[in-house]
């Protein structure tokens, strides 16, 4: 019995740690966004608002089609008021071009919405988080990324974002992660807490997400917005927003208080060359790994009931004999 009890207990610690917990958070209805939109952007009192040629219809907010020279938005239009948080954004990238596709969209937390520019839509010298989803690189020099790549910059409204050098000089974190031209769901997810950032990725359509990159040291202001853009130049393809869903998380007692609205956006210095470290393992071989040790602990606990039974049953035997 002692053996079962052993074998239960490392398989609760074992489910602990393979399923994260997830933290205390809130639904916020006007952050977030899905199917079908009824009336989502037909009155005065929308939450978001579309900007430049993006398309909205009862399956999917169209960024930008698939042809040349597009520019498009969606922007919420209530500022974030609480410190911590989680961005969940169902997405789909594709097009008829087999080589040559792009360029990609970005996700936005930032101080200034609806503006356009030359950063997939938006404007250079931002203040803020930008995540971008690059499917096209426009440099080919030695320090090159497989394609699509998923890069975070912050901004205090002073950097240049490099088009040519796909903004790498102030890119802070980034993994490879290939959501264009899936049938299945792709996703990626945005957490925010205690001056941490981390983006996750599910791109396999099984509902798992795999870690893309962690920041720490990153420290946003409240009361941004957030909001979506994508460009095409002689490139192209469809950029599709599916459903938006954000999350208030807990904050401790101090930085509930704390007054956030002047904080400067800042980050460690880039970690670009790190990143190959934090590229996702695909949530299959994931779900493989899990498999096969939660199989192992099976065969374990078997084995653990078949000897104590054939103990029980030698001592029984053994009794009778004497």
């Amino acid at each position: 019995m002692y053996f079962l009890t052993i074998i239960s207990l490392f398989f609760i610690i074992f489910i602990n740690h393979t399923f994260p917990q997830e933290p205390d958070s809130y639904g916020v209805h006007d952050h977030s966004l899905s199917r079908p939109y009824t009336n989502i952007f037909s009155t005065s009192r929308s939450y978001w608002h579309l900007t430049g040629n993006t398309l909205a219809t009862d399956r999917f907010i169209r960024l930008t089609a698939d042809t040349q020279s597009r520019t498009g938005g969606l922007w919420d239009t209530i500022p974030v008021s609480y410190p911590d948080w989680e961005l969940q954004v169902h997405f789909k990238v594709h097009g008829e071009g087999g080589n040559f596709f792009g360029d990609g969209f970005a996700i936005w937390y930032v101080r200034d919405p609806k503006l356009t520019g030359p950063v997939f839509g938006y404007a250079d010298h931002f203040c803020g988080l930008a995540i971008i989803l690059d499917t096209y690189p426009n440099t080919n020099d030695d320090y090159t990324n497989t394609y699509p790549f998923i890069s975070a910059v912050i901004n205090n409204g002073s950097l240049h974002y490099d088009n040519n050098r796909d903004g790498r000089d102030i890119t802070v974190a980034g993994c490879e992660a290939a959501f264009r031209g899936r049938d299945l769901d792709t996703r990626i997810a945005i957490r925010y807490q205690d001056n941490r950032l981390i983006v996750y990725t599910d791109i396999e359509g099984v509902n798992s997400w795999a870690v893309c990159f962690i920041v720490d040291n990153v420290h946003l202001p409240t009361h941004y917005y957030f909001g979506f853009t994508a460009a095409t130049g002689e490139l192209s393809d469809n950029h599709d927003i599916i459903s938006v869903y954000t999350y208030q998380l807990n904050s401790n007692e101090d930085r509930e208080k704390e007054d956030r609205k002047n904080i400067i956006p800042s980050a460690p210095s880039s970690t670009m060359g790190n990143t190959t470290n934090h590229t996702p393992k695909s949530s299959k071989s994931s779900a493989l790994k899990i498999f096969f040790i939660v199989s192992l602990l099976v065969i374990i606990c078997l084995i653990g009931i078949g000897a104590f039974y054939y103990m029980k049953q030698r001592r029984y035997h053994s009794s009778r004999l004497y």
